[in-house]
Order: structure tokens, then sequence, then C-alpha cells
């Protein structure tokens, strides 16, 4: 039964690697700055949070939806997955420096019990709360060019403004320019 865990793991990883479709001659790209490599994707800028439920720190079942009402900086990651864990302290610090203007998300891709995320967050992030998705709703609904780690931020009123895949020092200087944008105007 452990080979089907380590099956799912390599799949999921394998996604890391798919090319995007090609746009015919005539059509213009969508603006990706990208896509399912390491950096900033802008591609679903103004969508609205998934409506997909997950656990909260009290394994009941909550949304995106009810965590709106100031910036949210949504992580997807899993204990498998070591550029996640590596990030893990500096979600864990800037959810402690933006305490009250930034909401900091980590939601747990593992399927295993709830206790073991506890567990886990409590040793290597103590500022994040143990956010899990263990159907793999929010990240199936995000799309299928979600790869671990995805950090996605969405403004006040739970519009996406980017998506960042891979790891990032959250407490770094590129982290804070792009933090800045969760406050900024709406052009247009």
């Amino acid at each position: 039964m452990r080979a089907v865990p380590i099956v799912l793991a390599f799949s999921l990883l394998a996604g890391c690697h798919k090319q995007q479709p090609r746009q015919p001659a005539n059509e213009a790209a969508p603006i990706v700055e990208a896509g399912p490599h390491k950096g900033v994707d802008r591609s679903h800028k103004g969508s609205a949070a998934p409506d997909a439920a997950f656990d909260d720190p009290d394994g009941e079942q909550t949304s995106l939806a009810e965590l709106s009402g100031k910036p949210t900086l949504v992580n997807l990651w899993a204990t498998w997955c070591a550029p996640c864990v590596k990030e893990l302290p500096t979600l864990s610090k800037l959810a402690k420096s933006r305490n009250g203007t930034l909401q900091v998300v980590a939601v747990s891709q593992d399927s295993g019990p709830h206790p073991s995320v506890v567990a886990f967050i409590d040793s290597h992030a103590p500022a994040l709360a143990p956010y899990q998705d263990s159907k793999m709703a929010l990240s199936g609904a995000l799309g299928p060019d979600t790869v671990l780690p995805t950090s996605i931020l969405y403004d006040a009123k739970g519009r996406e403004v980017w998506r960042y895949v891979g790891d990032l020092d959250w407490t770094g200087p590129e982290a804070a320019k792009l933090l800045s944008e969760a406050s900024a105007p709406a052009k247009g």
C-alpha cells in the first residue's frame, strides 16, 4: 500500500514540468511571468478565490471565502516536499511580522491524519495555523498546473493578485516587493 503515496508524489512532481499548450500564431499569448516554472505568474490576476473546502486548524471545513476581508497569502505545501519545508520558517516569520495586515494561510496537501500536520507545523513554523487539504480540493480548483510549493496572494476582496511557484524567502526583499501589491490600488 505504500506504493500508492509514492506514485502520487511522483505524479505531482511530474506536473512541475508540464509544457503549456501552444497558442495559435494569430492569438496573443497570455502574460505569464513564470508558468509552471519557479517565479511569478499573473495569468490568473483578478480571478475569485475558489470555493473549495479544506480543513481549518480545528479540523472543521472552511474555505478561502470565509477568510476574506484582508489580504491573504495562501501557501500550498506538503511535509514530503523539500522546497515547501525549506520556506515554512520564513512564512512563519512573515505571519508573525504582518499579524493584522496580512493573513498567511499555509494549507498542507498531506493525506495523513490532521494531528500529524499540527505536529509538523508546531515544530517547523509555529506562527502558522495548521490548515489541511487532504483531498486536494483547493489545489485541484486552482488548476492542473498547480505544483508544490505554490503561494497565491489574494486582495481583501478575495481576488487573485499573483501566484508564486516554488519556494521563496518570505522575509526577503523580493517577497516584500511582491507583497506590497496586496494593498496597491487597482489599475484600470
